[in-house]
């Protein structure tokens, strides 16, 4: 199976785009301590592959992509939020307006956007799905907080599961496995927030009232 989707020849913005990706890929892999030849065995990816990618000489596959954000512990949306070229002004102040800042299709169930380019402190996007199913497992570093904006939904962290609906919220810590998918069959919509690096904290608390 092809690691490497084609590219138009002389895109200048799909070009940039690439090496900014590379560079979000690079700066999470060794924040994590990991080598290239760790992600690779993790990803079943090729070292040299990697090493392109990293470098913006190469583009992946959605479904390599998902290998990559899991291996970082990280999601695919943040990923490919990181190869947008509008990333906007740290302390500045955004607005976002209702329909932007969508991020493309099939990086993840359901669509994305989000909410603020230039916060340094935190990343804040809105999720709009009707996953069935669990899908996979997440793991990453930084803190986050979930809120139910409509619908229902069942959150899974470390085996423990809780359900929520319109104006519940649940917040874990870093380190903590999470996934979350539709209670009732319905779509729904959350806000999702993660910090910009917490420290990972020791163990979760459950979320008092939870399933």
């Amino acid at each position: 199976m092809s690691e490497i989707l084609p590219a138009p020849a002389g895109a200048a913005d799909e070009d940039a785009a690439s090496r900014r990706l590379g560079a979000r890929i690079r700066e999470l892999r060794t924040g994590r301590g990991l080598t290239l030849v760790q992600v690779a065995a993790a990803t079943g990816l090729s070292h040299p592959f990697l090493s392109q990618l990293e470098r913006g000489l190469a583009q992946p596959s959605l479904a390599s992509l998902r290998r990559i954000a899991v291996a970082l512990e990280t999601s695919p949306i943040e990923l490919i939020a990181a190869s947008d070229g509008d990333a906007g002004t740290p302390g500045a102040v955004e607005v976002s307006r209702a329909g932007e800042g969508a991020l493309p299709e099939g990086f993840a169930s359901g669509d994305a956007r989000l909410l603020a380019h230039g916060a340094a402190a935190f990343h804040p996007m809105e999720v709009t799905a009707d996953a069935l199913e669990p899908g996979e497992l997440f793991v990453h570093d930084e803190e986050e907080i979930v809120y139910v904006v409509e619908g229902a939904i069942r959150v899974d962290l470390d085996g423990a599961v809780h359900d929520l609906g319109p104006g519940d919220s649940i917040y874990y810590p870093g380190g903590v496995s999470h996934r979350w998918w539709s209670r009732d069959g319905e779509g729904y919509r959350l806000i999702v927030v993660k910090s910009a690096g917490s420290p990972r904290a020791g163990r979760v608390r459950p979320a008092e009232g939870s399933a």
